[in-house]
């Protein structure tokens, strides 16, 4: 497959100063420093290939925004390379930057006391869209994401929600083949969560648009992504699709089974793997190889069974899990 993004042993190291507390140490601080490095991002490789969607996970201060913000030429790597559609966007050439989008939830390109459409007609002249590219881009977005009635409404009038949907048609106008999501869905409600992952999958069908995507919210990267990327302090810690995190960090399903009357310890004597049982409600831990056959076992079985419920362990436990090793 052709390979969009290829990161090579990157590392960006930041430098701060200690100050020690009180007054007297503030004044010794006027001459003498003590000069520390923290690694926000520690010798990271990855490639993306062409199409593809992939969560880029991690806690705050992870090394997240910082590797966006490399990508897209925004910060200076200290060691590593970075290619970027055969570019390299430390370079920060015009032509590589009209074919990247970055949006970051957290912040916005919008003019504030503009209606959105005055942003739209900004970026047309930036990216050099012509007339007819613009018109034809602008009304498919716009109608996709449905906010043709606010388009020439003030952006500080606009919910959050209205906001981020006319942020992304602001980034998309230029019809990037690379597209950076730092959090793009961040402080939105539930309604407005689902229609901007709607339309992110939908547009990626169609246009085949690479996607690295960061956010805290599993949903957006159970519905959207193809493979996880998950980072902590600096350091990549899983790269594959969530079906094999799952099969490495989370081997068992739950089998939740629901009895006619209250069962006791002693009468499921005959079964094992009993995780928890909480009156008319028994919770079986099993591996995923036995699910079946256990499932067999239990409604041949002579107890007074009225229903069976088989369940994966949600994503966000298994990240956290990841997270503390």
């Amino acid at each position: 497959m052709n390979k969009i993004i290829e990161v090579k042993n990157l590392t960006k190291t930041y430098d701060y100063f200690k100050k020690e507390p009180g007054l007297k140490n503030s004044f010794k601080n006027l001459f003498k420093r003590k000069k520390l490095f923290k690694k926000a991002v520690d010798d990271i490789s990855f490639d993306i290939n062409e199409g593809e969607i992939v969560g880029f996970l991690g806690p705050n201060g992870a090394g997240k925004t910082t590797t966006l913000k490399m990508l897209s030429g925004i910060l200076t790597p200290n060691k590593g390379e970075i290619k970027v559609l055969d570019y390299n966007p430390e370079k920060r050439e015009a032509e590589y930057q009209r074919q990247f989008a970055l949006v970051m939830g957290q912040k916005n390109q919008l003019w504030w006391d503009l209606p959105p459409m005055e942003s739209f007609l900004l970026n047309k002249e930036i990216y050099g869209v012509s007339k007819q590219e613009f018109t034809e881009n602008l009304d498919e977005l716009v109608k996709a994401l449905k906010i043709e009635d606010i388009i020439d409404k003030q952006v500080r009038k606009l919910s959050l929600g209205e906001r981020m949907k006319s942020e992304l048609v602001a980034s998309l106008l230029h019809s990037p083949k690379v597209l950076f999501l730092d959090e793009p869905t961040i402080g939105l409600d539930v309604i407005a969560q689902k229609n901007i992952r709607d339309f992110l999958k939908k547009y990626n069908q169609k246009r085949k648009t690479t996607i690295l995507l960061t956010s805290h919210y599993m949903e957006d990267i159970v519905a959207l992504c193809d493979r996880l990327i998950i980072i902590n302090e600096g350091k990549i810690i899983y790269n594959g699709s969530i079906n094999d995190l799952m099969k490495k960090y989370a081997p068992n399903k739950m089998i939740t089974v629901f009895f006619e009357k209250e069962i006791s310890a002693n009468e499921l004597k005959k079964l094992d793997k009993v995780y928890k049982i909480e009156d008319c409600k028994v919770l079986f831990k099993v591996s995923r190889e036995e699910v079946k056959n256990f499932a067999t076992k239990i409604l041949s079985s002579d107890l007074p069974v009225k229903d069976i419920e088989i369940s994966e362990v949600d994503v966000d436990s298994i990240i956290r899990n990841v997270f503390t090793g």
